[in-house]
């Protein structure tokens, strides 16, 4: 049984990509690849393109204590490929997206249907070799059929009776029973892989920190990440641990938010209020610390852009103390309400296995036991240094999903206090050197919905030349399909706040 490490060492480098290794592939290659996908040895982590090449991130995760990353590139002259998603199904909306946006031609792809392209565009394939769209009269979009006696279908989206995203959900129903769920996204795409090609590193790590403002720090962390691997940056103690503070602000502000959602759409509004007001109150924090309660531009590669002053500090420890002081009631309150424990049990269950073939991260992996974190797989600083727990479920419902949060609420409090009180001095940043000809860089950071990565060349003049930037809703929005089956329309709500999948980190 070939390891990742043994494949990648038998194909050809490529010089000049860090930390993992980048290889070139021939087809036959090509295909051991996708056959340890099939068989479930490997994991994929990502599948993107470029101008005749096709690259596909991969994850050996067979030895939990020793697992390995590389990225496979197969050579596609004529963008034509042997289709990942015909051997391993969380490919396929990755390969309908590389055809809309590149003009690529999976071979024996299952699905050959539009994903990203909603024909609003005036162009076909704008990454690739664009060319004018034929004027052609609108067509529905195929929805995949269902059949059986008594079946309705209900469609709800893209605009929502809410300040929320647009996506389109398509139920099949045999009453209030949803036998199937299909999901229509691609309405937030913004073309943020085309606006960083050719951009200046500090206006790019600009760029990338937008692709999903709720992930504002996770996209700049890895991108920043990304760059100091292709130049070799050793970045400064004291803005190691102050990206680490700000990544478990973001954490704790969205998973407090998630909580009181989900409870919300349970009609448990109580939990709800007492939630907003402890994430209103992290927010605040954040932006009287760092400047944007989003905490938006406070990372850059090299470091950070501005310190925490002492008055800066003082405001996080009165809010992680406040979370301290009254999350523990919300928990018991969550817990001891039948209400609640009647909408969250049992419902909008994930299988470990399925969890395991899409590699699914963050909270909606960890309920179903698929025990993968970011920060512990792939230790990057200061997190190697810093003791936490992961906490991990294998009921994979709704109320497990709850559960992962609230743990992680807890070690993200611990978390925030051991850095305040380990927090070093020394300067903030490092100017980034201009590399000799291009450099590749590669990373992943541990998001709040989980694992976030970036993959970027960089020209040599101190510009991006290509970067890639993979949300982790790309394998969750799936899965959410598939947990909604069976259960009940009213049950959805509850269901998708579970996931709390991007729309805009996914459309990119």
């Amino acid at each position: 049984m070939t390891t990742l490490a043994e494949y990648l060492s038998t194909q050809h480098a490529v010089p000049g990509h860090a930390p993992w290794p980048r290889v070139l592939v021939d087809e036959s290659a090509w295909s051991i690849a996708l056959g340890a996908l099939a068989s479930g040895r490997w994991s994929l982590l990502d599948l993107w393109g470029e101008p005749g090449m096709i690259h596909m991130a991969l994850l050996d995760s067979a030895l939990p204590y020793a697992p390995a990353i590389g990225v496979a590139s197969l050579a596609a002259p004529d963008g034509r490929y042997q289709s990942v998603a015909q051997f391993h199904p969380p490919a396929l909306r990755l390969e309908r997206a590389l055809c809309d946006l590149w003009g690529v031609q999976p071979i024996g792809l299952p699905d050959t249907r539009p994903w990203i392209d909603h024909g609003a565009w005036g162009l076909r394939h704008p990454a690739g070799t664009a060319s004018i769209a034929p004027d052609t009269p609108d067509t529905p979009y195929p929805f995949l059929p269902a059949e059986g006696e008594g079946l309705h279908q209900v469609a709800v989206g893209p605009v929502h009776a809410g300040i929320i995203e647009p996506g389109h959900f398509r139920f099949t129903a045999n009453g209030e029973t949803v036998v199937r769920l299909e999901l229509r996204l691609g309405y937030a795409h913004k073309g943020i892989e085309s606006l960083l090609a050719g951009t200046p590193l500090d206006r790019a790590a600009r760029i990338a920190g937008r692709t999903s403002g709720d992930s504002t720090v996770a996209y700049q962390f890895a991108f920043a990440r990304a760059v100091e691997a292709a130049l070799e940056i050793a970045v400064p103690p004291r803005a190691v641990y102050l990206r680490a503070l700000m990544a478990e602000l973001e954490r704790l502000a969205n998973h407090l938010g998630d909580i009181g959602a989900i409870c919300n759409d349970a009609s448990f509004a109580l939990m709800h209020a007492h939630c907003g007001v402890l994430r209103e109150q992290v927010l605040r924090a954040a932006g009287a610390a760092f400047g944007h309660r989003l905490m938006r531009d406070a990372i850059c590669p090299g470091g950070v852009a501005g310190d925490l002053t002492e008055p800066g500090a003082a405001v996080i420890r009165t809010a992680i103390t406040e979370i301290h002081r009254r999350f523990p009631a919300l928990v018991e309150l969550y817990d001891n309400t039948a209400s609640l424990q009647d909408r969250t049990v049992s419902t909008g269950i994930l299988r470990p296995a399925l969890a395991r073939l899409y590699a699914a991260g963050g909270y909606v992996g960890r309920a179903s036991g698929r025990d993968f974190d970011v920060r512990r797989a792939f230790p990057y600083p200061p997190y190697e240094s810093l003791a936490f727990e992961i906490s991990l479920r294998d009921d994979g419902d709704v109320n497990a999903r709850v559960w992962v949060r609230i743990r992680e609420v807890e070690q993200s409090v611990a978390l925030v206090t051991r850095i305040l009180d380990s927090l070093p001095g020394g300067p903030l940043d490092v100017e980034p050197p201009h590399a000799n000809g291009p450099r590749e860089g590669m990373a992943m950071v541990e998001g709040f919905r989980g694992d976030v990565l970036v993959w970027l060349r960089l020209d040599g003049q101190g510009n991006v030349a290509r970067c890639r930037l993979r949300d982790p809703s790309w394998f969750q929005w799936p899965l959410l399909e598939a947990i909604v089956e069976g259960n009940i329309i009213a049950d959805f709500p509850i269901c998708n706040k579970s996931f709390n999948c991007s729309y805009s980190g996914h459309d990119l």
